[in-house]
């Protein structure tokens, strides 16, 4: 999972390659925390929340994942028209559609029509 990854904590480790492959993303990843990190602002106590946040940044990344998932899960289904085929939009009845407009839900409500169709980003891998 995107989220898993970016905020450090994916327990999925697949074949050799894979493992290969997320183990550089895992550095780049710290790399691009680490340069975060460094040009935080001192200003409202910025600098002083990750001060003990290791090599690893997990906070920082994990308030990134907090700020950016929004943009991001668009970001990743610009082009997913039609293709994304879970029932993961609620509906008034109780019951469940497909999102297949980019992976968006629509609120019935009104408030906004751009809805991310689901949030399991806290919910335990092995229960998704």
């Amino acid at each position: 999972d995107t989220g898993d990854i970016i905020r450090g904590k994916d327990l999925y480790r697949g074949n050799k390659k894979e493992n290969k492959q997320r183990d550089e993303i895992e550095k780049n990843l710290q790399k691009i925390f680490k340069e975060i990190h460094s040009g935080s602002s001192t200003k409202n106590g910025v600098k002083d929340r990750y001060q003990n946040d290791g090599d690893n940044y997990f906070q920082l990344r994990e308030d990134w994942w907090t700020a950016n998932r929004e943009t991001a899960w668009k970001a990743i289904t610009c082009d997913a028209d039609g293709s994304y085929f879970h029932a993961t939009c609620s509906e008034r009845n109780g019951g469940c559609s497909q999102a297949n407009n980019k992976c968006r839900c629509k609120d019935e409500n009104g408030k906004n029509t751009d809805q991310v169709p689901t949030y399991f980003d806290y919910v335990p891998q092995y229960l998704r």
